[in-house]
């Protein structure tokens, strides 16, 4: 079984900066960027027009490791200190969902685990620590 744990960087706004600058710094392999108006266009929670340029997802890869970004999510409060998530990948949807399941007892889902542009199964949960994680299936 393959598991990885990713440190996920949820930016105020300047992800497409940080990920410029840690590409720099760490002579990263920009893996690929997804922003929130190349998405479908969901009518029940609609992208404001000025975050469409914002970034949803993005992967660099530093030396072995990868290293995961977006922007908070339009409407959502963002706070220094809580940026930084623990993003659980894995290629195995029925690992995910056991994963999901177990880190949600007594904790909070954010995001239920769904298929999504950039993963067949993905959530957001804080566990009952305070920790969030993002569960994070790998397209095959």
């Amino acid at each position: 079984m393959s598991l990885q744990l990713v440190p996920y960087l949820v930016m105020d706004g300047n992800s497409k900066e940080a990920i410029e600058f840690y590409e720099k710094v760490f002579t990263a392999e920009n893996l690929g960027i997804v922003k929130f108006g190349d998405m479908p266009q969901n009518p029940d929670f609609p992208i404001p027009e000025e975050t469409k340029d914002l970034i949803a997802h993005a992967t660099l890869k530093v030396g072995e490791s990868i290293l995961m970004f977006s922007d908070n999510f339009p409407g959502q409060p963002h706070q220094k200190g809580n940026q930084v998530t623990i993003c659980v990948s894995t290629k195995d949807t029925d690992k995910s969902q056991q994963l999901f399941e177990a880190l949600q007892v007594g904790g909070q889902v954010s995001m239920p685990l769904q298929k999504t542009d950039f993963s067949p199964s993905y959530g957001i949960v804080t566990d009952k620590f305070g920790v969030t994680f993002q569960i994070y299936t790998e397209s095959h």
